[in-house]
């Protein structure tokens, strides 16, 4: 009797937006890339976390060994999934202070990012973001993040054709299909850390 074939694990992706705007493109992408995990990138599952709930960070929160609610809570999302998706916009040439802070709090012992897969998308001006990119991908050394290397994605978000609509969603194909190829390379990453092929 033969043995029944196995379908792959579900990876599980939290993505986290340094925006905590409603209308924001980051938030678009995130919701485009959920939106692609259940009709073309099989095998993804992919929960937008929220990060305005978490406070400033501040270690006299820090209580016996324990933090405030809303910071337990998000540090258990990021523990529980398999690799990451950052929406990073960009502020100052760097991250945002809210994805700082969301970074930084669950980096406190023990730091729950280590060892796991990443990607990162952004939108913006002339150069879509990348400089927020390149600076959390220096952020992420400390963290012990592995970011896949390519396909890079920075949206031109106010060049032609248009990129999205006026309530933030996606709306390019291009832009689309190339989203989806950094959630396949994000996938194949992950499961090569894991020790797993596709």
């Amino acid at each position: 009797m033969e043995a029944a074939i196995r379908s792959p694990a579900m990876i599980n992706v939290v993505a986290v937006c340094g925006s905590l705007r409603k209308g924001s493109y980051h938030r678009g992408l995130i919701r485009a890339a959920m939106e692609l995990s259940k009709e073309s990138v099989n095998g993804l599952n992919i929960e937008y976390v929220d990060i305005s709930p978490l406070p400033f960070l501040n270690t006299d929160l820090e209580v016996g060994g324990t933090y405030p609610p809303a910071v337990e809570a998000f540090r258990e999302k990021i523990q529980q999934a398999d690799c990451y998706l950052f929406a990073s916009p960009e502020y100052n040439y760097s991250v945002t202070g809210p994805l700082k802070n969301a970074i930084d709090w669950a980096s406190r012992p023990p730091n729950v990012w280590a060892d796991k897969a990443a990607a990162i998308v952004s939108a913006g001006g002339g150069f879509g973001g990348g400089r927020s990119q390149y600076h959390l991908r220096q952020i992420g050394v400390y963290l012990d993040l592995h970011f896949i290397n390519k396909p890079e994605l920075f949206v031109k978000a106010f060049e032609k054709p248009v990129k999205f609509d006026s309530d933030g969603n996606l709306v390019d194909t291009a832009t689309k299909e190339h989203l989806k190829e950094v959630l396949i390379s994000l996938k194949r990453f992950t499961l090569r850390l894991q020790g797993k092929c596709e």
